[in-house]
């Protein structure tokens, strides 16, 4: 029987920097570890390095097919020379300018592989690097499966769990409607606008950006997007914004600000998410067809230029009856940003 709670207790740990086990494999999250506590969970210095096959293809490690496929589990042979602080450079695309790595680094056959993506997984889910020291055996302070990282994000277990009227803005007469699930650390929100008319509402999906929606970031269009959002909503008399905890398409604000340095020395959106090792993007619009269904709505109109969106809720059985574009103008800082999007990700701008 899966215990989803075990999953917030191996994030805490992670954080922390201690071991965990998935299955078959003790893990050590190089992120938050240091030398000592390597020395502790590997005294006989064999541990090999697990990244993704996004991070590894940067280093010449994985082959093309696994490239395809960047948060899928690569093992970095144990060098004499991979010390803690090879390894965090290994980790660590960032680093790659500054840290020049020696070599040459080896990949071997991952075992246990379901195991070993299940703790990349789990690190996209707690906003770390997908970089683990690994062991097979070995002491672990929290150990779960595979399974019960999925049920933590399953969408299905999340309720509605308050509501309450919120004028906005660009609507007085606006109700909010938080969601989460039992073990959960943040709640996603719906912003219902308007009064219902007998036809399917105009919904727009909205992934939070700190960076965009609340400092203004120029990087980025979220922030009059969501602004413009409510506006078109609020005149079109009845929708639904839903607000998904889901920053940085998914892979977390910390994340999200590496991929923004990685970008700073050339790289695109994608290739950045990718070098650091997740997939282009890791959303899971599960949530917002759940949260969608739990306020009764099964037919929408949707506001978006991005066919995936359109895509992933008809896949959790939401009907879209008509996709809406939402246009916005560029600005100096943000053109190769929506031009990446528009090319390389399918965004119809």
């Amino acid at each position: 029987m899966t215990d989803p709670r075990q999953t917030a207790r191996a994030i805490d740990a992670l954080r922390r920097g201690w071991p965990i086990r998935i299955g078959a494999l003790a893990l050590l999250p190089i992120e938050t570890a240091d030398p000592v506590r390597l020395d502790a969970f590997d005294p006989e210095r064999q541990a090999p390095v697990l990244l993704s096959a996004g991070r590894a293809e940067t280093l010449k490690l994985a082959n093309q097919l696994e490239a395809a496929v960047p948060d899928a589990p690569v093992l970095v042979d144990r060098a004499p020379w991979i010390d803690f602080a090879t390894a965090t450079a290994l980790a660590d695309p960032q680093l790659d300018l500054a840290t020049p790595l020696k070599g040459p680094f080896r990949a071997i056959a991952v075992t246990a592989r379901d195991d070993a993506a299940a703790a990349l997984r789990l690190a996209r889910i707690a906003g770390m690097l997908p970089a683990f020291f690994v062991l097979e055996g070995g002491a672990a302070e929290v150990t779960l499966s595979s399974a019960e990282i999925d049920a933590h994000e399953d969408a299905v277990r999340l309720t509605i769990a308050a509501r309450a009227r919120l004028p906005v803005a660009h609507a007085e007469d606006a109700e909010i409607v938080a969601f989460r699930t039992p073990e959960g650390p943040g709640e996603h929100v719906a912003l219902l606008i308007g009064t219902p008319q007998g036809e399917p509402p105009l919904v727009r999906l909205h992934s939070e950006c700190l960076t965009g929606d609340a400092l203004g970031s120029l990087k980025c269009d979220c922030g009059p997007q969501l602004d413009a959002a409510l506006k078109a909503i609020a005149k079109s008399g009845w929708g639904i914004l839903l607000y998904l905890r889901q920053e940085g398409r998914g892979i977390g604000l910390v994340n999200k600000l590496r991929a923004y340095a990685l970008q700073d020395q050339g790289f695109d959106t994608v290739d950045a998410n990718t070098r650091l090792g997740f997939a282009i993007d890791a959303r899971d619009f599960g949530v917002a067809a759940r949260m969608l269904d739990l306020l009764g709505q099964r037919e929408i109109r949707l506001l978006t230029n991005n066919p995936g969106k359109v895509a992933g809720l008809e896949v959790r059985g939401i009907t879209v009856t008509e996709r809406v574009p939402h246009f916005l103008p560029t600005n100096p800082h943000n053109e190769h940003y929506l031009a990446t999007k528009r090319d390389r990700t399918g965004h119809q701008l």
